[in-house]
């Protein structure tokens, strides 16, 4: 795979490798105290046969921004699990769009959290997400 620039501001995310290696890769942008942005550019494997980005790219996507910002939420960080996760697709994506998660850490309970957010290209919202995730702290 060719070098993937990201736009100014994001970072590789460096998650470890395995399954996150076949979907990305994916960028991480801080926010201050809000979670931190989760950026992928859609490549020629990320395509489906109409020209357009899988959904389970998009679906992915959402898993892995959801997780990360329950993942970030704590020192020492948490390690969620999905439960259930659902994801509302808008409009497609197109080879090259660059994709922004916008997560929102809606409660951290014990053992649980409830996730919202929307995937963006160049502001626009192209899906809404929602996750539960159990959590385990270290």
């Amino acid at each position: 795979m060719t070098e993937i620039e990201p736009p100014a501001g994001f970072d590789s995310a460096g998650f470890s490798p395995g399954f996150l290696d076949h979907g990305g890769p994916y960028f991480l942008k801080e926010q201050g105290s809000d979670p931190q942005l989760v950026g992928l550019r859609i490549c020629a494997h990320h395509i489906n046969y109409q020209d357009s980005a899988h959904g389970g790219v998009i679906s992915t996507f959402a898993d892995v921004a959801l997780s990360h910002a329950v993942y970030d939420a704590e020192r020492p960080r948490l390690a969620p699990s999905t439960i259930t996760i659902q994801v509302n697709y808008l409009k497609g994506a197109k080879l090259g769009d660059w994709l922004e998660a916008r997560v929102r850490l809606d409660r951290l309970g014990g053992r649980t959290a409830y996730t919202s957010g929307e995937i963006t290209i160049d502001g626009v919202c192209i899906a809404t997400m929602t996750g539960v995730f159990a959590i385990k702290r270290g």
